[in-house]
């Protein structure tokens, strides 16, 4: 047996439902900036009203670049994913310094990992062989989570949809992006939603040992999904 699908399993569902499952909302944030509504108007709504003007602008998202990095369990896990509603995702993570690149079209991933990856996953054998290779799998159960990055409106239902007593926060500027914080009393997360143009969630960020940051940008625009050629396929291997 060159590797455990099982063990390469446990790394990438962690990775990808950790990295992304910092609460919407949470403590307030010392980013400055001045109150009041502007642009979009959304600054001038109320907390949740903020929130639902996020989530009605996210229905209809064709494609979003997600990335970042968060500590779970003193854990380090980063993400750099470009990702097609509907079709899939592209894009590279990591967990603890192991990392890979990882594409998901239609019903198949495709993992393209370090040496240090594989050598974790399947020991020196498993490094050998896939060095500077692409393996494939059905994106189904065991690596069913990767499939559901390719659900963009239930992937952000789900960073969304789950809070405590909100409050509004003042406005500031994240990555060049004019944007509004809301606050949540009982997890330590901040969002920040944009206040010109459509409200799309710009940040995420959760302070803390256990925190992190995430980060949404280029909305709606072009993303190259291809299968990597000659990759070897986990089905023929044992296992």
């Amino acid at each position: 047996m060159l590797f455990s699908k099982r063990r390469l399993s446990r790394f990438t569902v962690p990775a990808v439902v950790l990295a992304l499952g910092i609460t919407a909302c949470g403590s307030s944030s010392n980013k400055s900036g001045s109150g009041g509504s502007a642009g979009n108007g959304v600054a001038s709504k109320s907390p949740n009203g903020i929130v639902q003007a996020a989530v009605g602008a996210l229905k209809g998202v064709r494609t979003v670049h997600v990335s970042g990095s968060v500590t779970s369990s003193g854990v380090p896990l980063t993400l750099d994913l470009s990702l097609v509603s509907g079709k899939g995702g592209t894009g590279s993570m990591s967990e603890n310094g192991l990392a890979f690149q990882v594409v998901t079209t239609g019903n198949t991933v495709y993992i393209k990992g370090s040496d240090a990856f594989w050598s974790h996953f399947g020991g020196s054998t498993a490094a050998k062989l896939f060095h500077g290779k692409w393996l494939k799998a059905p994106a189904t159960g065991e690596f069913a989570a990767l499939a559901e990055l390719a659900n963009t409106q239930a992937l952000f239902n789900k960073l969304l949809s789950s809070h405590g007593k909100l409050s509004k926060g003042s406005t500031t500027t994240v990555a060049g992006q004019p944007a509004v914080a809301v606050t949540d009393s009982s997890d330590g997360g901040t969002l920040y939603v944009a206040t010109t143009g459509k409200p799309y969630p710009v940040e995420l960020v959760k302070k803390g040992s256990s925190g992190g940051h995430i980060s949404f940008d280029r909305f709606n625009q072009p993303v190259s999904l291809t299968a990597p050629a000659n990759a070897i396929d986990a089905s023929k291997l044992g296992g």
